[in-house]
């Protein structure tokens, strides 16, 4: 699965842009999702590349996003508890695998595909140039170290 996660704002940007922005589900800065690798998203990702951050996501850290930022409708925090009366999963970390290793789509359960993160600690390397050049765009190559300064 990849995390995509939005550094960028939108004032000045291409109208197709902002349009696979929104079906991406990433309309405000320091907005997440996860989504499944395939030719579709990955289209979606390249013409959107000069605005987020993307890479793959393993379980660990899928878990640690749906713990602390995972939300329901109304609002409504996961725990094990939740997850146990919503599915069949004793847990967040047995759902977390579930989910990475596509047996199980997040928002079939009734999770919000979106989960909103903080500002990172210490903040961004540059919110204007790539990975290579030094900064945050683009494709990491260990997306769980971005995720993790802004859980």
């Amino acid at each position: 699965m990849y995390a995509i996660v939005r550094l960028r704002g939108g004032v000045n940007t291409r109208q197709e842009i902002k349009d696979t922005l929104s079906m991406l589900h990433l309309d405000r800065v320091n907005h997440c999702v996860v989504v499944r690798e395939d030719e579709h998203y990955r289209g979606m990702i390249q013409k959107v590349k000069d605005f987020v951050a993307w890479g793959q996501v393993d379980a660990d850290c899928l878990e640690m996003l749906l713990e602390r930022r995972g939300r329901l409708s109304g609002n409504r925090r996961l725990n094990d508890a939740v997850v146990q009366e919503i599915s069949s999963y004793s847990s967040l970390k047995e759902l977390a695998r579930a989910a990475n290793s596509g047996a199980v789509n997040l928002k079939d359960m009734g999770i919000k595909p979106v989960f909103r993160l903080h500002p990172p600690r210490k903040g961004h390397r540059g919110t204007k140039k790539t990975v290579k050049e030094g900064g945050e765009l683009g494709f990491h190559e260990s997306i769980q170290d971005l995720i993790t300064k802004m859980r």
